[in-house]
């Protein structure tokens, strides 16, 4: 099998701190995502995760990127959370009946990028017991929800409940095509410890996320210019990672955040440069 694409990018462009370390001194925001799309073949839309884009905001972005331009989005706080709070709201959360109305409406938004829709996330947030007493309820929930989602996207989904993912869960990815979301984030283990117990692929493709510690790195700077943090040997166990699961899937999505290592684009260039 030829090795699988590694497409790499940030989790978003609108950061104003990039101007100058990434896009050209003077560089107005609205000429930041063309930039962009000059630098990396694909990037992961934070912004869809507070609000369902309006059509003219997604028509916007669908003229501003290239052809094979891969623009991926998260699913709305609205149903992934629901809460007006940081708590989850339970009734709600991944609730089809509650949520059907958003979950139509912002696939009816993406789907007008056309070929240059990316995969679609729900990024669940840590659901403690007084949103689900079990992880049974959970499941059934999830697994309604991934059933009702049109086969013409590509979905993948990250957990914050580490203990939770497990074989069951992956084989319920599975049957769906969803691909589980690989997280470096400051209280989950290294997807690389999860790779060594657990087949870690559930779908064509696979799809990464730098996330980082957000109160280590603010602590080091208030600016995302520059990279204030060493990551390398973390690094290092993704590029192994990467270089193996390339062989088992055709494309594989890998995003890093500012709160990684401070600055996004260097993250991404950094791990891309250590993938042959």
């Amino acid at each position: 099998m030829v090795a699988g694409r590694i497409r790499w990018g940030t989790s978003s462009w609108s950061e104003k701190s990039w101007v100058g370390p990434f896009y050209p001194p003077g560089t107005p925001p609205g000429d930041f995502l063309a930039f962009y799309a000059t630098q990396f073949d694909t990037v992961e839309a934070d912004v869809t995760y507070y609000r369902i884009p309006d059509a003219r905001t997604v028509a916007t972005w669908a003229r501003r990127l290239p052809a094979g331009f891969a623009l991926a989005a998260k699913f709305p706080r609205s149903i992934v959370h629901g809460g007006e709070d940081a708590r989850p709201d339970p009734e709600r959360a991944l609730c089809l009946d509650r949520v059907q109305g958003d979950v139509e409406l912002f696939l009816e938004r993406m789907g007008a990028l056309g070929e240059r829709c990316g995969p679609l996330v729900l990024q669940l947030p840590y659901y403690n017991r007084q949103v689900f007493a079990s992880r049974a309820p959970f499941f059934a929930r999830l697994a309604e929800l991934l059933a009702f989602l049109p086969a013409r996207f590509r979905y993948g989904v990250e957990l914050r409940n580490e203990k939770w993912i497990d074989a069951e869960l992956l084989d319920l990815l599975r049957s769906h095509r969803a691909a589980l979301v690989w997280s470096d984030l400051a209280y989950l283990a290294h997807p690389a410890d999860l790779a060594r117990r657990l087949d870690l692929v559930t779908a064509d493709f696979a799809y990464g996320r730098l996330i980082g510690d957000r109160q280590k790195v603010e602590a080091l700077t208030t600016s995302f210019d520059r990279v204030v943090l060493d990551q390398t040997p973390r690094l290092e166990r993704w590029a192994e990672l990467l270089g193996a699961v390339r062989e088992r899937v055709p494309e594989i999505y890998v995003y890093a955040n500012n709160h990684y290592a401070g600055h996004g684009p260097a993250t991404i260039r950094q791990l891309r440069a250590m993938v042959p």
